[in-house]
């Protein structure tokens, strides 16, 4: 029998996005795809294919994986659990193969939400119903997510489950949707559900108690217990709804880190060393700072000013640290100018354009295609509202009509 392993989802640019108050530009969610591949990550949830401002976004850069630029990484798309919504989603974004299908299994939305549009049963019919018709439309892995499982009676959370494993799906997501789990509850309740139905179990909780983080790595040792392999839901520098989903990188160090985790075994695929690139990105885009006190990534997480902690540290890093800063991507130097500085917006000329891509050591083939490069920054400068980064800038070079097609949009 083959070990279970855990594997991470990454939701940022979808229950990410949902974040009140905040938003990411099209650009900005493609950038996170592409250093989300680098790191390793299994799955992105990369969108709502049935949202029409997103419809571009998503078929450039399914693009992106066809051309490899998004090599080993899967993109899902999330949709309500209803036959129609799928069948839309399709004729928008006909290339999709990963969805996550959602809908509401506790008594609580069923009753208070639903108001007698859907009863237990009927829930369980339109989930299976949509989740064929995904298969049908050549989805290559289909999650369906139990909205509110967390709240769920226990007996009929395994009805629903068994119901989308006839119908074809390859993972229930159990949903934590309000935060209200603890690592104890959530161990248990998930244990007796994959020992139930021995399907791999997706584990998505809320922040509301400040018991992400242990809540997602007891429910996913709750999965692998069982013999079924977990995937966690993360999002960058934990973002998402109210207080949050699970931090990747804080999800990472405790799978690596956690005493009694040696026994578990993460995606092997994950590299580390892109958390810092990846959480200062995130930072960024989202205009969210992070936290000094962030795991990994924090100002403070290598810092030691105590005389006694200073002293130890120096003496041996093992003292007051329980991994190195160079698994993250840090300890390099980073350079600021302080001179003259000519920087790429909407309104820049050629002149200027073109010393910024030199120091980048861009060489464009001629003027026209320069021109052309130009037009998309001038562009992606009105789409992020923000100035771009390095690797914006040379994505847009890189792939001029791919970048063309995020930058559309016709209401």
């Amino acid at each position: 029998m083959t070990k279970p392993k855990i594997y991470l989802i990454d939701v940022t640019n979808r229950d990410g996005v949902q974040t009140s108050r905040i938003c990411l530009s099209k650009l900005q969610k493609t950038m996170l795809n592409i250093f989300l591949n680098e790191m390793g990550v299994f799955q992105s949830e990369f969108g709502f294919p049935l949202t029409h401002h997103e419809t571009n976004y998503l078929n450039a850069n399914l693009e992106l994986v066809k051309n490899s630029e998004l090599s080993s990484i899967r993109l899902g798309g999330w949709l309500r659990a209803t036959k129609d919504d799928v069948k839309s989603a399709f004729k928008l974004v006909p290339h999709l193969k990963h969805v996550n299908l959602s809908i509401s299994t506790s008594d609580q939305m069923i009753i208070h939400k639903f108001k007698g549009k859907l009863d237990h049963q009927s829930v369980i019919k339109e989930m299976a119903e949509s989740v064929k018709e995904a298969k049908h439309l050549g989805t290559d892995s289909v999650g369906v997510n139990a909205e509110d499982a967390s709240r769920t009676d226990m007996d009929y959370l395994i009805e629903f489950a068994q119901a989308a494993k006839k119908a074809g799906a390859d993972r229930i997501r159990y949903c934590d949707t309000l935060g209200c789990d603890t690592p104890f509850s959530i161990y248990d309740r998930i244990k007796i559900l994959a020992e139930a139905v021995n399907i791999p179990i997706e584990v998505h909780c809320h922040n509301d108690l400040g018991l992400v983080v242990a809540n997602s790595i007891a429910g996913a040792k709750a999965a692998n217990d069982a013999g079924c392999d977990a995937y966690i839901n993360t999002c960058v520098n934990g973002m998402g709804e109210r207080a949050g989903n699970a931090d990747l990188v804080s999800v990472i160090l405790a799978i690596r880190y956690g005493n009694d985790m040696k026994k578990y075994s993460l995606d092997e695929k994950v590299n580390l060393k892109i958390a810092w690139k990846i959480c200062k990105y995130a930072s960024y885009a989202f205009g969210v700072p992070i936290p000094i006190n962030q795991p990994g990534v924090g100002a403070n997480a290598f810092a030691h000013e105590s005389g006694i902690h200073a002293d130890g540290a120096l003496k041996d890093r093992r003292n007051y640290e329980l991994y190195d800063y160079e698994e993250l991507g840090r300890g390099d130097p980073e350079i600021i100018d302080t001179g003259r500085k000519i920087t790429a917006g909407e309104y820049s000329g050629i002149k200027g354009f073109r010393n910024v891509y030199d120091k980048l050591e861009i060489i464009f083939k001629d003027d026209a295609e320069a021109t052309e490069v130009l037009e998309l920054v001038r562009y992606a400068n009105v789409h992020n509202q923000k100035p771009l980064v390095d690797d914006e800038l040379k994505f847009v070079a890189k792939y001029p009509d791919i970048a063309r097609k995020i930058f559309t949009m016709a209401p």
